[in-house]
């Protein structure tokens, strides 16, 4: 590190930034704008696929519509991280805590969604015969909204007092800084962190037991099942590389999880410092650009919507109904 700046110079409050040398710092500008500009990409044309294509209009698809809307707005939440790479925030108080906020809701919304889809995969998979009459699309979309809006309003009751007055815990101009008391922080890790990743857990461990029965007797009887046997082995199938699949992404988002709520469960430090762009803050980010790139290789639609996207064929009138299935 270089030596140490003002954020502000003319002022005597003004917060220390730290200068790096010119090419290290034009490197981490080009990474950190090359990782928010693709995780908004991908998650973008994730969300229009689901939105666009009607077979692709499913409760699960749903699911995955909502963790991409969450996504993409940490995709665009990243500019604002790439802002603070030298230590300083210069858009003012209120757009500090608009951002926290906003980071917040975010957040929970990905981990309400991430119990979603392992319910979703529980249901399917444990008890495929009722999954038609459990999972509905009403369901899915009463509880996508319910996820969103017990975010927002959880979260609006945890930072209210920072809502109230913004920068009221700064101890410097140029620093963004949230403020929870002790037993919110706590409340705040058993809600968004302890209780969903034991829930997630829980959940797939029994799904993968009994996913991996139902492989076993497929593979066993194949040779022998009638036509219909045949369509419901090929449907079990799909239900299991669908398993497979959100297993994959549940996975990769428990990986850069766990690393962002554990190291504030060892410091015990209910202060969220902004401007010190903790490198496991960013780990939990680039976990937002990794679940496109697992649909990309573990869904043909993706790929199909892609082609479709890049010859201008999704403008045609009936494109809509296209079986890109």
């Amino acid at each position: 590190m270089g030596e140490i700046e003002l954020c502000f110079p003319n002022l005597t409050s003004s917060c220390t930034k730290q200068t790096r040398p010119h090419t290290e710092a034009v490197f981490i500008y080009i990474l950190l704008s090359f990782i928010a500009l693709l995780t908004a990409t991908l998650n973008l044309l994730v969300i229009i696929f689901i939105s666009h294509f009607k077979k692709l209009h499913t409760p699960t698809n749903l699911l995955l519509l909502s963790l991409a809307v969450s996504d993409f707005c940490v995709g665009l939440l990243m500019s604002f991280q790439i802002i603070l790479t030298d230590g300083c925030w210069f858009l003012g108080d209120v757009l500090c805590t608009l951002y926290c906020a906003l980071d917040y809701i975010t957040t929970s919304a990905s981990v309400g969604t991430m119990v979603l889809i392992s319910v979703d995969r529980y249901v399917a998979i444990c008890d495929p015969l009722h999954y038609h009459t459990k999972v509905t699309m009403r369901r899915a979309t009463v509880c996508t909204c319910l996820c969103w809006a017990c975010s927002i309003l959880y979260n609006g009751v945890l930072l209210k007092d920072n809502l109230k007055q913004p920068g009221r815990y700064n101890s410097c101009s140029g620093e963004c800084v949230v403020v929870l008391s002790y037993m919110m922080g706590v409340v705040d890790l058993i809600f968004t962190f302890i209780g969903p990743v034991s829930v997630i857990i829980v959940l797939y461990g029994r799904v993968f037991v009994v996913a991996l029965s139902q492989a076993r007797a497929i593979h066993s009887h194949t040779a022998a099942i009638t036509l219909q046997g045949s369509e419901t082995a090929h449907t079990k199938r799909s239900e299991l590389k669908a398993a497979r699949t959100l297993g994959i992404v549940i996975i990769a988002f428990l990986t850069c999880l766990c690393p962002f709520y554990c190291s504030s469960l060892v410091d015990q430090n209910s202060l969220f410092v902004v401007t010190s762009v903790p490198l496991e803050l960013w780990l939990f980010y680039c976990n937002s650009c990794l679940n496109p790139v697992i649909y990309a290789f573990c869904y043909p639609w993706f790929m199909k919507s892609v082609k479709l996207i890049l010859t201008l064929k999704i403008f045609d009138s009936d494109s809509s109904e296209a079986s890109i299935l």
